[in-house]
């Protein structure tokens, strides 16, 4: 037996020594962004974002989120947001500058904690440690999955929006956004096969829990170009439009992505950087 135990007690010791350490508790006050993992938080110093000035095409949508995140920074009212639509158009880049915006207005008002992929079923322990902070969060799940892969994750929001037996803290929100356009169209709810049907009911059961909600829709010739110049303005860049159209033809999209990427090209041979 005392062999045994020993034994045992020299695996226990062993297990300790190359299990992983706990994860240090997050400082909350410390930083403007954050990334929760589902199980701890890691501090993000400098998040990228863009310059809000050079974020162009999307003005109504811009003014709307920066209303609805400065009502949030300042400790008043706040909707949770839902940015849908056409890819590469911005929504994550929006959120993004916002969020840093606000915080070069007034530093440690308001932080962003991005959501890794699957960490939803840790949001009790996220708004555990959230609620104990005298500081604005925006909760923020970039490109949620919707279908059988992000079925887990979509009800875990909505128990989550729908506040359920955890209080969540009015001085934290959140922001979504989603390619699938079907999210806000119930004239589709009912087309298709049944699981077809399921995955739309659920979707739109999550789109009427946001409220506000922000379509960004594929850009035309004047949208593109007007994009393009909020990123080359500040940069002293000049740009030739039928070279621009053919760069967005040559991707086969024309959208906010594609014209940050033009502009890199044109900083690039110039030998300037954004």
């Amino acid at each position: 037996m005392d062999e045994s135990r020993a034994l045992l007690e020299r695996i226990a010791a062993a297990l300790e020594r190359i299990a992983p350490p706990a994860p240090r508790p997050a400082d909350w006050q410390g930083d403007p962004a954050y990334r929760w993992d589902g199980q701890a938080a890691r501090p993000v110093p400098g998040p990228d974002a863009l310059p809000l000035e050079t974020l162009r095409g999307v003005d109504e949508q811009k003014r709307a989120a920066l209303e609805n995140l400065t009502r949030l920074a300042k400790g008043a009212a706040a909707h949770d947001m839902l940015l849908w639509g056409a890819r590469g158009m911005g929504k994550s880049a929006l959120v993004r500058a916002c969020i840093a915006a606000l915080d070069a207005e007034q530093p440690g008002r308001i932080a962003l904690v991005q959501l890794a992929p699957g960490s939803l079923a840790g949001f009790p322990d996220l708004i555990e440690q959230l609620a104990r902070q005298e500081r604005a969060f925006l909760l923020f799940i970039d490109d949620l999955g919707f279908g059988s892969d992000g079925r887990a994750d979509m009800l875990a929001l909505r128990s989550l929006l729908d506040g359920g037996i955890l209080p969540r803290p009015r001085h934290v929100r959140i922001a979504v956004t989603s390619n699938r356009r079907a999210i806000v169209r119930r004239e589709e709810a009912e087309a298709g096969a049944l699981h077809q049907r399921d995955e739309r009911d659920d979707a739109l059961a999550l789109a009427d829990r946001f409220g506000l909600t922000l379509a960004f829709h594929p850009c035309d010739r004047d949208t593109y170009l007007t994009i393009l110049r909020g990123y080359t303005e500040p940069a002293g860049l000049a740009f030739d439009e039928e070279e621009a159209m053919g760069f967005a033809i040559q991707r086969g999209n024309r959208s906010g992505r594609t014209a940050l990427q033009f502009a890199t090209e044109l900083a690039g041979r110039a030998g300037k950087r954004l």
